[in-house]
């Protein structure tokens, strides 16, 4: 099954979960830009995709931008619910959609969505409720990996490689 929608974590997935603060207060996330390709395949295929983040941070917000996503969802509470919705708005199930997370608060979706996964450096109570784990730890290209995990199980990975080489 190709997901309709792909969801995705920030922290800990295209991050290593770490923050960087300046003397002045500054905050700074590292991201991975092999995960650029995870969103380029997707945008490929016209699979949207969301980011959803506990967090409410603008360097999130504008490498979203950066990435031409335009669900970008910060500060959220409740993923389920918030799932739910876009869920309902593109006329699809949660089993329809790909989740990557890597955290407590992302249980509750990782359970309920039809393609579960997280980096291979998610706490072992959260790999024991996913589908995939991944062999790339967060801020590794974790998104990247789960995107062409799903591509490949679909036979479809290496002709988008191809299509997407030759643009």
């Amino acid at each position: 099954m190709l997901p309709k929608l792909f969801i995705t974590d920030i922290d800990g997935v295209w991050t290593d979960g770490g923050m960087y603060y300046t003397a002045e207060g500054d905050v700074m996330k590292r991201f991975s830009v092999k995960d650029g390709w995870g969103v380029i395949f997707l945008r490929h295929l016209g699979i949207p995709m969301a980011i959803m983040t506990g967090e409410n941070t603008e360097i999130v917000a504008r490498r979203a931008a950066k990435l031409k996503i335009d669900r970008c969802y910060l500060g959220v509470k409740d993923k389920l619910a918030l799932a739910r919705k876009l869920c309902d708005e593109l006329g699809i199930t949660l089993r329809d959609v790909a989740f990557i997370g890597d955290d407590i608060n992302d249980l509750r979706l990782l359970r309920e969505v039809g393609f579960s996964g997280c980096p291979d450096n998610t706490p072992w109570y959260v790999k024991k409720e996913v589908r995939y784990i991944g062999n790339m730890k967060g801020g590794e290209g974790a998104f990247r990996e789960f995107v062409e995990t799903i591509l490949a199980e679909n036979g479809i990975l290496t002709k988008i490689i191809e299509e997407c080489a030759a643009n």
